[in-house]
Formats: C-alpha cells, structure tokens, sequence
C-alpha cells in the first residue's frame, strides 16, 4: 500500500500552536558521562513462534518465525539495511525447545500445537539448511548476532514440583551446532543460554545452582571451539525476568570471568489485553516504576562486574504477542523510547525490542513488512545517540522526558524529548553545567550553529495512528521499499526548543561544549 501525499495535514500545526506552552529550562551535565551503552545499543529479535501461535482470540504471527519467514522480501532487507549494522538476537520462549539437526540428531520435526508441551508446543528444528539459509541473509544485510541457545535439552521436569527442570544440561547438541557454524565461517557476537528460566520462569525454571553450574560448561565449550579470543563469541545469561536473590546465587556458583553480559528481560506494561493499556503508556509515574528494576540489576552488575555489563535482551511492553490496539502505533513510542532512555542512564549496554517482526509488538508489519512507527524511532535513536551518556535535570511538568547522550557522530550532543501531556507543549532552553559549580547558577547556552531537529507525531494527530510524521512528512514506504529519508529540520539556534503536545524530537546541537564528548 502506497501513500500519494507528502506533508502531513496543516491542521495539525494550528492545533499545536493553539496548546498552552510551557517555558523549561533543562540543564545538561557534560562535564563526564554517567553510563555507556554499546555502539549497538539498539537491538531487535527475531522469534521461533509459529503460525499457530495465538493469544487473546488473534493469531497475529503469521509467517514470519524463524522457521518460515521469507528472508527475500526487499522491504525486510531494506528495514535491516538501514541501520548498518543492526544487532539481532534469535531466540524466544520457544528456544528451550529446538533441537539442532546436526551431528547425532537425526529427525528434525516441525513445532506442533501439543497440549502438554512447553508454551503449548512439542519440540521442533533448526535444520542446517534453514541456518545456511539464515546466515547468507545476516552475513548480506550486516547483522551483528546473538544467538539463544536450547538450555533445557538433556534436562526432564520434575515430578514434585511443576515447571522445575532438573538434572545436569547436555551440551552435545549444541557442541556439534557450534563445531558445524565455525565449519562454514559464520559469525555470531554472543551466545544467551536459555530464555526465561530464571527465578519462577516462565513456562519452564532452573534453579540458580544448577544453572550457573551448566553456565560454566557452556563458557569452557567456547572456549574449547573457539580458540583465538578475538573471535570467540561473548556468553550471556540468564534471560529471564530479574530477581534479586536467584541472580546473585547463579552469579555467585559461576564466578568471575564465565558470564559476560548479564542479561534481563523487561513487560512492564503488563498482559497485551489490558485495557488500560494506553493509560499506563501515558502515565509518568507508571512508566518510572520499573527504574527499580534497572537499579537492581544495575547493583547486581557493579557487585559481579561481568565484562560487558547489564544487557536487556527482550522488551517488548505488552506480553503475549503485545497489545493489537496499541503496540503498532504511534503511542508506543512513549513507552519503548522512554525504557531506552531510562535503560541507558541505569549502563544498560544494549536494549533488545521484541521483535523486528511478529506479533502486535512487531517494528515491522508482519504482514506487509512496512515500518510501524516505533521503527523510526529506534533507526533515529541508532543514527543519533552515541554510547557516552549524560546527566540532566530539570523542573518541569512530570509528562517531559529528557534524555541526553553524546552525539554518535561528533561533536556535539544528541537529545530526546519526550511529551506525554494531551494538551500541553514546551519550549525549551538548554543550560550547560560547568565542572565545580556545584551550588552556583549553570551557563545557559546560546548557539552559534543551527540545530539539527527530528519531530515524531502521530499523522492525525490521533496516537492510536500508525503512521509517523517526522518533520511533517509522512513516513510511508516507497516504490522501491527503501526506507524514507529522515532529514533533520534546521533551526535557528537562537530560539526555544519547541516540543509539541504528545509529541517525540531528537535534537543535536553540534556546538555545544561537554567534556564527556570529546
């Protein structure tokens, strides 16, 4: 579906200019950086649901699992393409549940709906084929990739308490896997065992002993196959839902040097049919909540220091495929562009969105592989924000987000402007806070050079649309299913930075004077 016309309606300017403005001052601390991401910060997956999988009434994955998802659509190449590279993690619920169709095995069935089985499924089969198939397409769309490994194969539930998996993994399966990638020269950057087996699980647990025991044996199986450490794929663990005491107990039976991201996953927006979806995505308060989260993870870090520190390695909002009446739609982007914001500020290394593609909480349509507004989002915050991260304070209305990182294309410094208020806008100026002025008033700044400036809203003006307009240009897909340009709009640097009302900008400002981004 194309779109013919190329400025969004003119009604939506009068009716921003008609909401109450309000004057904020934001101060950035550029003198050192409170965090650092990874240069690939931003991350996506791609899931092994099937067809068959359904939530809430609606089976909204479609063809596009792992297992069946044409990798030649020009429009999913494009997608990736753009932001080169892009950090891909293969991998979901069903992960614990694939066998890998080399060495000793033999068979190589395809999931099947089963009453009994994990999620609802029997076991299925990542054919080498199917990972010949998967790795031409990484290797030409430039995808940096983390693969989840099955970390249940070997293991049997137990017969006295239900969802506990018991006994000692079993690495043989995955051994040849590793020994037959390495046989063909495919890359892979980091390797996540198991998904989502930590603390009560889901679906499927494994006590923290035993998991940081089994962790150990994976860490010296890549080791073993890999033999020259700048090739050697990073391991992550444990994938799961954070809590405080079954973290420390895996970490503290693995020890120092064998898990090198700590990896967690984040829904803080609960089940995907929740009614008060919207409501929770516009809510401050709500969505600051799940800071402690980061915070905990973030203490658990600083006190085990894995190399590469806390990753969140799914998020996708809403659980259960995501919420069909918002997780495709401009609103979205409150919630997921705020997590990653907040994410950063906690030295969170890298934020993977569940997913590129499937289920409601998709990037991309899964049915016409057309970018879903929060696409654009994350390909601006790729392209824009740098891995140093900076302080900010402000005082202001509460519905104002701010975060502020270095630019990644320096000099300069990159921001994000989040406003969540139905009615309100903000015009903003920008102080700088020099180095041992603590207590004295800061500099404000005054630009000599223009600024460069990306506004996101909703087409209509409506946040329940599922188009995006940056710079009022509709960001539709193109004949050629390339991705839209996404040219900033330069601005004047003398005047306030002016955020409409349920509205998103980056803004870079190349003279502005932070030490931390030199």
């Amino acid at each position: 579906m194309y779109f013919k016309f190329t400025f969004c309606p003119i009604i939506l300017l009068l009716w921003a200019s008609l909401s109450f403005a309000q004057n904020v001052n934001v101060v950035i601390h550029g003198a050192a950086s409170i965090a650092k991401t990874d240069d690939n910060f931003v991350c996506v997956t791609l899931d092994w649901w099937p067809a068959e999988k359904c939530d809430y009434n609606q089976c909204p994955w479609g063809k596009v699992g792992i297992l069946n998802l044409n990798l030649r659509y020009g429009a999913l190449i494009n997608a990736i393409k753009a932001f080169n590279p892009l950090r891909i993690k293969v991998g979901g619920s069903l992960q614990d549940n694939v066998v890998y169709k080399v060495g000793e095995v033999s068979s190589c069935p395809n999931f099947m709906k089963r009453e009994d089985g994990l999620f609802g499924f029997s076991q299925g089969c990542l054919s080498m084929k199917r990972w010949d198939q998967l790795n031409r397409f990484f290797n030409h769309t430039g995808v940096k990739l983390t693969f989840g490994l099955n970390a249940l194969f070997g293991r049997n539930e137990s017969q006295t308490e239900k969802g506990l998996w018991i006994g000692d993994w079993q690495p043989q399966n995955t051994r040849d896997f590793m020994q037959y990638t390495i046989s063909k020269g495919y890359k892979v950057d980091s390797y996540e065992f198991g998904n989502q087996l930590s603390g009560s699980g889901m679906g499927a647990k494994v006590d923290a002993k035993q998991y940081g025991k089994d962790v150990i044996v994976l860490k010296n199986l890549v080791k073993e196959l890999y033999a020259h450490p700048e090739t050697q794929p990073k391991v992550l663990g444990p994938g799961g839902f954070y809590e405080e005491k079954w973290f420390n107990t895996f970490l503290e039976v693995s020890g120092q040097g064998i898990v090198d991201g700590l990896t967690h996953h984040i829904y803080n927006l609960g089940p995907g049919d929740d009614p008060n979806m919207m409501n929770k995505i516009l809510d401050p308060s709500y969505l600051n909540q799940v800071s402690q989260t980061y915070k905990g993870v973030s203490d658990v870090v600083n006190k085990f220091r894995p190399q590469l520190g806390a990753w969140v390695s799914e998020s996708g909002g809403a659980l259960n495929g995501g919420s069909k009446d918002v997780s495709r739609t401009f609103a979205d982007g409150f919630w997921y562009l705020d997590q990653m914001g907040m994410a950063s500020t906690y030295d969170q290394k890298v934020f993977c969105r569940q997913a590129l593609i499937g289920g409601n909480y998709g990037l991309l349509n899964a049915t016409t592989f057309v970018p879903n507004p929060d696409y654009y989002g994350a390909l601006l915050w790729h392209r824009l924000m740098g891995s140093t991260v900076l302080a900010v304070t402000k005082e202001s209305d509460p519905n104002l987000h701010v975060y502020a990182h270095c630019a990644k294309k320096k000099p300069g410094v990159s921001l994000i402007f989040i406003n969540l208020s139905k009615d309100r806008s903000f015009n903003i100026t920008l102080s700088n806070a020099k180095p041992g002025d603590v207590g004295k008033p800061n500099y404000e700044f005054v630009g000599k050079q223009n600024r460069e400036e990306y506004h996101l809203r909703a087409l209509t003006g409506d946040i329940k649309d599922d188009i995006v307009c940056l710079n009022d240009v509709p960001m539709v897909q193109t004949d050629s299913e390339d991705i839209s340009a996404m040219d900033p709009k330069l601005v004047d640097a003398s005047t306030p930075i002016s955020i409409a009302a349920q509205s998103i900008a980056y803004v870079t400002i190349r003279d502005f004077e932070a030490p931390a981004c030199i």
